[in-house]
């Protein structure tokens, strides 16, 4: 009988290895043999006894870097299966490719959760739940919604996604059945893919102006650190609302202040610059702004998705089939 191979897991709080893979703990056995308990750091010696041994890993958020010199110390790893949106977050990928591992991820199931989040505040947006809500409690009494809420519903909506990632092209796919207008802004994407997607695309500047709700889906880099700022804050129509569930760093706080603090527009931010911003920071208190604290990805019950696309594709590992996350390094054959 063949050896099952052996795994390690590595990710911080080790908690979370229970969350993603509690209802899936039995198959990944039946797969690998895991070692040990769940890693936080690979410097002790208990650590480097493990990883010396391992032909898989399985990493998550909190997970030390896998850097060449990490690597070094792992001869026998031939897979790494990171429970998120790419391994790179944690993985040296080009010495990686050198070395003729492969990696994989369980992006699909975190780009689901964030989408139907998306798409949920996307709704409840353009029906000005927030502001229902807040006359209602301040009253207390019966809300006339013809005359009180007459700016709200989404029927004829113009929704503007700021990139077709692969969260932003689950978004655009979730709207479709809706009665909204779907533009889309992504240099990177051609105007038939993303009509394939039931949307148009056009320019940034074009998609602010025209659009009621923004939502921003692209990722953190330098060409994109603080895209919207204040000559494009100042583009949005009066009472546009823009939810940001990428990264804090695609807006540029200061030049959004001044048009949420009158009132002009409406944010949604489960992600911030920083984050979380500092207690006594304005934007906590604002009746138009809502912060959550990054929930958009997988939580909860959502972790066992991604808790069982990591044992699928540790199934295929094993059965020797290819992955289906299998990603690929830019310029690295």
């Amino acid at each position: 009988m063949t050896p099952r191979p052996r795994a390690v897991i590595a990710m911080n709080p080790p908690a979370l290895a229970d969350n993603l893979f509690g209802p899936h703990r039995a198959r990944l056995a039946s797969l690998v043999d895991v070692q040990g308990d769940v890693l936080t750091e690979f410097d002790s010696d208990h650590a480097r006894t493990l990883l010396a041994d391992a032909e898989i890993l399985l990493a998550g958020w909190g997970c030390p870097q896998v850097d060449a010199a990490v690597l070094e110390r792992m001869p026998r790893l031939a897979a790494v299966v990171f429970a998120g949106g790419a391994a790179g977050a944690v993985l040296d990928t080009v010495e990686a490719v050198r070395r003729g591992i492969v990696f994989t991820n369980a992006g699909e199931g975190n780009a689901q959760a964030v989408a139907e989040y998306t798409v949920a505040t996307i709704v409840l947006a353009g029906k000005r739940a927030r502001y229902a809500e807040q006359i209602y409690r301040r009253g207390r009494a019966f809300v006339d919604r013809e005359a009180e809420l007459v700016d709200t519903g989404n029927f004829g909506r113009t929704v503007g996604l700021v990139g077709a990632s692969r969260i932003g092209r689950r978004v655009a796919q979730l709207l479709i059945p809706t009665d909204v207008r779907v533009l889309v802004y992504d240099p990177y994407v051609s105007a038939e893919e993303v009509h394939e997607l039931g949307a148009q695309k056009v320019a940034l500047d074009e998609l602010l102006a025209a659009s009621d709700i923004v939502s921003l889906h692209a990722p953190a880099s330098a060409e994109t650190d603080h895209m919207i700022g204040r000559r494009e804050f100042a583009l949005m129509r009066d009472g546009a609302v823009i939810i940001n569930t990428a990264r804090g760093s695609l807006i540029d706080h200061e030049a959004m202040r001044p048009h949420v603090r009158d009132g002009r527009i409406d944010a949604i931010l489960d992600v911030t610059e920083p984050e979380p911003l500092p207690a006594d920071d304005e934007l906590w208190s604002l009746p138009n702004v809502t912060l959550t604290p990054h929930i958009a990805g997988a939580t909860g019950n959502e972790l066992h998705r991604l808790g069982r696309d990591v044992v699928d594709e540790v199934g295929r590992y094993v059965a020797g089939e290819a992955f289906i996350g299998f990603e690929r390094v830019p310029g690295v054959v």
